[in-house]
């Protein structure tokens, strides 16, 4: 076959699919910096409840514009699980490491998440652990060791850093074990039945926050709290639904790739909105970081593609994440 043959062949391009994976980057990277501005303001617990709050209010509105009932019976295991650690562990712990860390370093530790997916995955199915996928992880642990090291050489804040370093791979873990354990309710329900009633698991699992919240808003300037609905309303709630309007229209291993411009965009944005940039030998441990999950790309892609098989694919969080398939960042 030769090229024109080949390109024939090839399916032709979703322009609408590729648009809304950009929407969803997007949102997901400005999730990184509204999370460091608002957290200013808000304590972690308070910021994740009043996040969910206005992501489930969004998301049971598009439910009911599209007249999705609640899911059947057998996917609620799934949705508990991930809704209490992705929605709601991973976004208090994500809003915790952000108090300590600027929003560019957090964006590139969460973003080992991918490889512990896959890690999960291929360790559930009992399917082995290819030798590139463990090759990745040694690599990004070792980015995370770079990182929390030249955090830590910083100053008299670098002890409360190094914490920072530790929260986000705490929330990578979480985001990752969210991601695996969604999948079992993928084959019972749509994926925005199970995002909506995850994020309302995940808000009721924060409500022990509700009282700080309240009286934190009543503190909080009118930026913080447009900040907090923004990330509610945008990277929780809309950019998890287009990110299942792309990912039904096109592979999860492409999908899963366009994640990988998080990190660099929430560099960007951090430094025009909040004017942070991590130091050159924290960008460089953050390089190594997203160099372990495109070492490991070839070891996951055949765990990635058993998944996919095995039951619908997820949508993912704020940073890889859950892709592959998240990945879900999420």
């Amino acid at each position: 076959m030769d090229r024109q043959e080949e390109a024939a062949a090839r399916p032709p391009v979703d322009r609408r699919a590729v648009a809304a994976a950009a929407f969803t980057v997007v949102l997901w990277a400005s999730a990184f910096v509204a999370i460091r501005s608002a957290g200013r303001e808000f304590s972690p617990g308070a910021l994740a409840l009043g996040r969910l709050l206005a992501g489930s209010a969004t998301l049971l509105l598009l439910c009911l514009v599209r007249r999705e009932g609640p899911p059947p019976r057998a996917a609620w295991p799934g949705i508990l699980v991930s809704g209490v650690l992705w929605f709601g562990v991973y976004n208090i712990v994500l809003n915790w490491g952000e108090q300590e860390v600027d929003a560019g370093t957090a964006a590139m530790v969460v973003n080992v998440g991918p490889i512990l997916v896959a890690l999960l995955g291929g360790w559930l199915l009992k399917e082995g652990l290819p030798a590139r996928l463990l090759a990745g992880i040694a690599v990004s642990f070792a980015g995370a060791v770079v990182v929390g090291v030249s955090l830590s050489d910083g100053g008299p804040d670098g002890g409360s850093a190094t914490l920072g370093v530790v929260l986000c791979l705490l929330a990578a873990v979480t985001y990752a074990v969210g991601v695996v354990s969604q999948k079992p309710a993928l084959k019972h329900g749509s994926p925005l039945q199970v995002t909506a009633y995850g994020c309302m698991v995940g808000t009721a699992a924060c409500l022990p926050f509700a009282g700080r919240l309240a009286g934190e808003l009543a503190d909080a300037p009118l930026k913080a709290t447009l900040d907090m609905v923004y990330l509610g309303v945008f990277p929780t709630a809309l950019a998890f639904t287009t990110w299942a309007y792309a990912l039904a229209r096109t592979s999860a291993g492409k999908m899963g790739a366009t994640t990988y411009a998080v990190p660099a965009l929430v560099v960007l944005m951090s430094w025009a909105l909040l004017g942070e940039v991590p130091g050159l030998p924290t960008l460089a441990g953050g390089v190594l970081c997203l160099a372990g999950v495109a070492v490991s790309r070839g070891g996951f892609a055949a765990v990635r593609a058993r998944i996919a098989r095995r039951s619908p694919a997820a949508p993912g969080p704020a940073a890889e994440g859950a892709a592959p398939e998240a990945a879900r960042s999420r």
